[in-house]
């Protein structure tokens, strides 16, 4: 048995646990990271990339950022059209000068990849066998395989970035647990491909057929989403079908200039909203998808795991250099209350820009559910005041005015 020692263990090598790894690193906190699978499979996950700018400042603070600054593209507004009229939400004018940054989340995957490379920090890929022991103990740990040799990582805490499907969150007792869980009745076929974006701000779009996004990556590459009943599969779509279809869900003028082209990737997700709390048992802490899962409607994700690796890391700060250990316990609390706030938007943006017809929603049918909800987004789209909502949660709410 190889016996390993870092004061905090990370389970995840995606962007949350290299995010916390890279940041802890710089405070002279020692961690090891733990994934299941190869580097090149975490960075062939095809993701969404919308950075609010505590997700910016964090990802600065981590040494990582020459790219994304360089790269990245600043986004100050986005659109919203309803069967083809469209409502410019100017971010920055109604937020006082907030934006987001448009830089895909492989391409940050990428970064602090190199960056934790560079900095000559550990990580082990295709760990297999991962189990956690005696997290609530003051000295827990994590056994794992790799390279058909067993290790032994004893640890001061333990950070579950290993997403929905991961251990971290099954190692809390089930009577501990309490989850929340929306499943949605359709899903986001995606296509990415090779092709100049048909605007330079994301459309969102509200229409009969169905919901549909149109996004970007780069200036020559674009992502695109239309919503598709949960019963079809990624074969009953050719390229050809797909554009078709978005073409009828675009605003007119958007559909006339888009350049269609062959999928570099193609794929439907499922949507959800899923909270666990708490987020923490004992030293183990969760953080990101292994805690919650938000619809991607509201771009709330990343960010979400983001201020989850913010507070965490906060905590980790004060507890190694002010010997503050009482902070510990603060953390599913603080993290919970920015999750809420994130998973409420996006159910909301979700609710209203959807077709729900086939689908009974509390105590009324799916299409009165549908009425409420289309008058429910032409209120807020017809006011400043209404964009003012949609805009200020869009940018994300502070991570400062969340911790206090």
């Amino acid at each position: 048995m190889n016996v390993l020692k870092t004061q905090v263990a990370i389970i995840g090598a995606g962007p949350s646990g290299l995010l916390l790894g890279q940041l802890l690193s710089k405070q002279g906190i020692s961690n090891i990271i733990l994934e299941r699978v190869t580097g090149d499979y975490v960075l062939g996950r095809i993701r969404a990339g919308i950075l609010e700018q505590g997700f910016v400042e964090l990802v600065r603070e981590a040494g990582a950022a020459r790219r994304m600054d360089e790269e990245g593209e600043i986004h100050d507004g986005f659109e919203i059209s309803v069967d083809g009229h469209r409502t410019h939400i100017d971010m920055k004018k109604l937020t006082g000068g907030d934006t987001v940054v448009c830089y895909g989340q492989v391409e940050i995957t990428r970064d602090l990849m190199a960056a934790r490379e560079t900095a000559g920090l550990i990580t082990y890929y295709e760990a297999t066998d991962v189990a956690l022991d005696n997290v609530k103990s003051a000295s827990p740990s994590v056994r794992f395989r790799h390279d058909n040799e067993a290790y032994t990582l004893q640890c001061d805490y333990i950070a579950g970035c290993d997403g929905f499907h991961g251990v971290s969150r099954q190692t809390i007792p089930a009577h501990i647990r309490t989850e929340h869980e929306r499943v949605y009745p359709f899903g986001w076929l995606g296509v990415l491909s090779e092709t100049p974006p048909v605007s330079k701000e994301l459309i969102y779009c509200k229409h009969q057929r169905g919901f549909a996004l149109a996004s970007k990556r780069s200036a020559s590459r674009s992502r695109y989403y239309i919503q598709v009943p949960l019963s079809d599969k990624v074969e009953d779509w050719s390229d050809d079908a797909f554009w078709q279809e978005l073409k009828k869900r675009l605003p007119p003028e958007a559909a006339a200039q888009l350049v269609t082209g062959p999928s570099i990737e193609k794929s439907i997700a499922p949507l959800r909203s899923f909270i666990c709390e708490p987020m923490q048992y004992g030293n183990l802490f969760l953080v990101g998808d292994a805690a919650h899962i938000v619809p991607p409607t509201g771009a709330k994700g990343l960010n979400l795991a983001a201020s989850d690796v913010a507070a965490l890391y906060k905590v980790l700060v004060r507890v190694y250099q002010q010997g503050d250990k009482t902070c510990i316990k603060q953390y599913s609390e603080i993290a919970l209350r920015r999750v809420w706030h994130g998973e409420r938007f996006s159910w909301w943006m979700t609710n209203m820009l959807h077709n729900f017809t086939d689908m009974s929603a509390a105590d009324m049918d799916g299409k009165t559910f549908a009425r409420f909800m289309q008058s429910e987004l032409s209120y807020y789209l017809a006011s400043e005041n209404g964009q003012k909502v949609i805009a200020e949660q869009y940018v994300g709410l502070s991570y400062e005015e969340l911790a206090n």
